[in-house]
């Protein structure tokens, strides 16, 4: 991909104006042109700025680099490679900067000539139900923009990404800061004027959304999550991430039912003009009358300019709380209403609440909850929309984070269960029967039956076969997802919608 080339000295001079900039050896090569920016020694070449970052990174990365011709390299520390350049007493021109991350942010901004100041950009946080508000904005968008003869919006999300050039599965629910900005780059070359995306508490933390600005964030709502040596402390630190995206947009939607709503309204009141929405009737944007049916969602919403009845083919109540967040989120950019109404009617969302029976009353529901707020509503829902039927589970944590989530999960489902498969989930660097041997206690506890099987495929086969007109099984945490982190790479699998297809012979 083409973008714009800087030279090292306008990068030298933007982390200098930062404070970011702690050395370098540039003086007399100020003037060489970089084509691009790069964290991934694969794609180094000439003209190509490497940036050393990461828990993993390793000195041969940075060798293996500037080997293939990369201009030189930013980086938290210096190294000394002088045996890479032996007629240079300082070998390879070096940038050094205090915070990796923010001048990771910054400089990408200029890589790609702050491509996102063409965007109208949404973005949605929350500890669920990001990704499915994130479609439903689009879905309304898009056929509001189609109507005006325009192209769809662009989305980022824990699911996808799509930019008008690369559609993508996500491996990161927010993207890293230089592979945002060429998304952002790659939209507006593509004649996108609009882009929604999930920015998830760790892009707000490490700084993967600095600098941008948000014309409409959606805090959806706020659970314990993500705690780990690896992501957030505490509970304290994974909320004041999540609230500082209030200091970089210009509207606030903010659900009037999340917890703790008071300090939520003050953080956002501080920069931003604030819409309210939920089930409560004080709301801006008030949802009421909620149904859930097998044809999908219904409700009545009511706003300043209107008050009538909505419609989306997903099922599950917790969704009508997303689709009024949608709204919200489009009353907030003047997006009227029958628009709204036709968005939400075709609106689906990869990997969430896709439910397959088999003609023999057997039913399947796969969903990608993976967390304590996502569980409690999937298990609510179920019991209320298949009443009397027994409920089985297949699902896993990952590994190495969010590692309350073992005995938040394997309480749930030990408790709203009747039988329980425990399996891979992203176990990376940890053992899958470790981490699931650690959920079977807790499973236990509730006096639950339940099986670890390493092998998801062949958890999920064994759940299907087990499974009757008399239950319902839901298969969590993954989806459409068609990887799993094993060690520190992600190997191709099928998804749980393939593997659920073919155990239920459909």
């Amino acid at each position: 991909m083409t973008v714009a080339s800087h030279t090292i000295r306008e990068y030298i001079s933007l982390l200098a104006e930062k404070g970011l900039l702690t050395e370098t050896n540039a003086a007399g090569a100020a003037d060489t042109p970089v084509t691009t920016l790069s964290f991934n020694s694969m794609e180094a070449g000439r003209g190509v700025l490497f940036i050393c970052k990461g828990a993993h990174f390793r000195r041969e990365y940075l060798t293996d680099a500037l080997l293939k011709g990369a201009a030189g390299y930013v980086s938290a520390e210096k190294y000394d490679l002088r045996d890479l350049n032996p007629s240079g007493a300082n070998g390879p021109l070096y940038i050094i900067v205090s915070d990796i991350r923010k001048a990771m942010a910054f400089m990408a901004n200029l890589c790609y000539d702050e491509a996102w100041k063409k965007l109208t950009i949404v973005g949605v946080t929350g500890t669920k139900g990001k990704s499915t508000t994130v479609y439903y904005i689009k879905y309304i968008l898009d056929v509001w923009l189609e109507s005006q003869g325009k192209n769809p919006a662009a989305l980022l999300s824990g699911v996808e990404n799509y930019d008008g050039a690369v559609r993508e599965e996500s491996r990161l629910t927010t993207a890293e800061a230089l592979e945002l900005h060429r998304h952002f780059s790659n939209a507006v070359r593509n004649g996108a004027e609009y882009l929604v995306m999930e920015v998830s508490s760790q892009a707000l933390k490490y700084d993967r959304t600095l600098g941008l600005i948000f014309d409409v964030a959606c805090f959806l709502n706020i659970g314990e999550d993500h705690v780990s040596d690896a992501e957030h402390s505490d509970f304290e630190d994974y909320f004041r991430s999540k609230l500082k995206i209030f200091s970089q947009c210009e509207k606030a939607c903010v659900n009037i039912g999340a917890g703790d709503f008071r300090r939520v309204a003050e953080a956002a009141a501080k920069s931003a003009e604030i819409v309210t929405f939920g089930t409560a009737e004080a709301a801006d944007v008030y949802g009421y009358d909620l149904r859930s049916s097998e044809n999908g969602i219904s409700f009545r919403a009511r706003a300043e300019s209107f008050d009538e009845e909505f419609a989306a083919p997903m099922r599950g109540v917790f969704n009508a709380e997303n689709a009024i967040a949608a709204i919200a989120a489009a009353c907030c950019l003047n997006i009227p209403a029958d628009s709204m109404r036709a968005g939400l009617k075709k609106a689906k969302v990869s990997g969430r609440m896709e439910i397959y029976e088999d003609g023999k009353d057997r039913i399947v529901i796969v969903d990608y909850a993976h967390n304590k707020m996502s569980f409690e509503s999937l298990f609510r829902s179920v019991r209320i929309e298949y009443p009397g039927r027994k409920i089985s589970i297949v699902f896993g944590c990952p590994g190495k984070k969010a590692m309350d989530r073992r005995r938040e999960l394997g309480t749930l489902a030990g408790r709203y269960a009747d039988f329980v498969y425990i399996t891979e989930e992203d176990a990376g660097e940890e053992s899958v029967e470790d981490i699931s041997r650690e959920i079977k206690k807790y499973v236990a506890l509730q006096g639950c039956d339940c099986a670890v099987i390493p092998d998801r495929g062949e958890a999920i086969r064994r759940a299907v076969a087990a499974s009757g007109a008399d239950s319902v099984l839901l298969v969590t945490g993954k989806g459409r997802e068609t990887r799993q982190k094993r060690g520190v790479k992600y190997v191709d699998t099928p998804s749980d919608v393939e593997f659920v297809k073919k155990y239920l012979g459909i």
